[in-house]
């Protein structure tokens, strides 16, 4: 029996835009990096090493945020998480000196940005069972909306108020836009009376599992399977957040105007709203890991094509195939834990997962920083990257059910 009105898509409509907004934020990077460079003269690796250390900060972050959602649900750790957030962009109006940009930008906005998927997807992953790859993507399309549309906006405010002010209103909706939806985020269906998507019976008429046949956190660890998806998510993070962060000032050292460079980061950010719907579909219907192995392959292809590159429109067909990767690898994640080690830990799990995605988010694009740095040039980190991705798809090529834990 289904209720009137399933309080989940209220879960579902605030996650999406606490994606959308933080990592809106996220993606603006690049369009600040010229300006910090034109302004400061600090080098590409210097710049970029502040976008390393906010992402070590979120995945550090992601392990405590995740265990603290296990026990004590999204509301709390979202507000903090935002005020955080929305403060470090509003102070990076006022920076001056390097120690400035690490602190506000990789330790405020970092935390400000651990919370956005392990909060959010985890506690979607509680309240959906049967639609949960659908809902977990619907709730990426969020991110896909804030990339696209955030980056061109603050290209817009950098234009007309500089980029000191750009950073002051980012910022300023950044806090209030954060902390005002974290207020509708609820841990679990069954505090609230409910049961995960508002029915009582699943679609095969049995009794909606509990979470007793998950595996402890514990237990998860001694599996080959979570250090797989460890490595893999680890692999994928040095590829993904290498091209966010590098994407642009590549685009312009090819001669495109700046405004056309943020449109194909832009563009990136709106095709992955497609791969991460397209995906949360297909991950109901075809299982996580040949999910994961279908966005790998096309990641792999996104790279190779990047190799060739020499004109506008073939980077912008390299940020359609790309995007597409992109969002799925994100959305499909979640569920691919939860299907292979159930809900009872998932949100220390996907931290911990997050965690070493972060890791090779910090090494991506402080590494690549500094190979242009030696060669004026991003042609070996592009190489670089296509070979991560193939040692990302190895593990998950090797993913097996473990035995007494099905898809909740």
């Amino acid at each position: 029996m289904k209720t009137r009105y399933f309080y989940g898509y209220n879960i579902v409509a605030a996650s999406f835009f606490i994606q959308a907004v933080c990592i809106g934020a996220m993606f603006t990077y690049g369009v600040f990096f010229k300006e910090l460079q034109q302004e400061f003269g600090w080098s590409r690796a210097l710049i970029s090493g502040a976008s390393s250390v906010a992402f070590f900060v979120m995945g550090s972050g992601a392990i405590i945020t995740g265990t603290l959602n296990d026990r004590i649900g999204p509301r709390i750790i979202l507000t903090v998480s935002g005020v955080f957030g929305g403060l470090g962009y509003i102070l990076m109006s006022q920076i001056t000196m390097p120690w400035q940009l690490y602190l506000l930008y990789g330790l405020f906005a970092g935390i400000g940005f651990c919370t956005h998927d392990v909060i959010t997807l985890s506690t979607i992953a509680r309240w959906f069972v049967k639609y949960r790859g659908m809902m977990s993507g619907i709730v990426k399309v969020g991110t896909g909306a804030g990339q696209f549309l955030v980056p061109l906006i603050a290209s817009v405010l950098i234009s007309a108020f500089g980029w000191r002010n750009a950073y002051l209103i980012i910022g300023s909706v950044v806090l209030v836009a954060l902390v005002a939806f974290a207020q509708l985020m609820k841990r679990d269906p069954r505090k609230i009376g409910l049961l995960p998507d508002g029915n009582q019976q699943t679609s095969h008429g049995n009794a909606l599992p509990t979470e007793d046949n998950s595996l402890s956190f514990r237990a998860a660890v001694r599996t080959i399977q979570f250090w797989g998806i460890c490595l893999s998510e680890f692999s994928v993070f040095i590829c993904i957040f290498t091209i966010i962060v590098h994407i642009v000032p590549h685009a312009m050292d090819q001669g495109i105007k700046p405004a056309i460079a943020v449109s194909v980061l832009s563009t990136i950010g709106g095709v992955s709203v497609l791969g991460r719907f397209v995906m949360g579909i297909v991950n109901d219907k075809i299982g996580g890991k040949n999910s994961l192995i279908t966005c790998f392959i096309i990641l792999i292809s996104s790279f190779i094509l990047l190799q060739f590159t020499s004109s506008p429109w073939m980077l912008f067909l390299f940020a359609f195939v790309y995007g597409f990767a992109h969002g799925g690898i994100f959305t499909v994640m979640s569920p691919t834990i939860a299907e292979f080690f159930g809900m009872g830990s998932h949100g220390q799990l996907f931290g911990t997962v997050l965690f070493f995605g972060t890791i090779g988010a910090t090494i991506g694009p402080i590494l690549t920083g500094y190979m242009f740095d030696i060669t004026g040039e991003y042609r070996m980190a592009f190489m670089a990257l296509t070979a991560f991705a193939l040692v990302g798809l190895i593990p998950i090529m090797y993913l097996r059910p473990i035995k007494g834990v099905g898809k909740p």
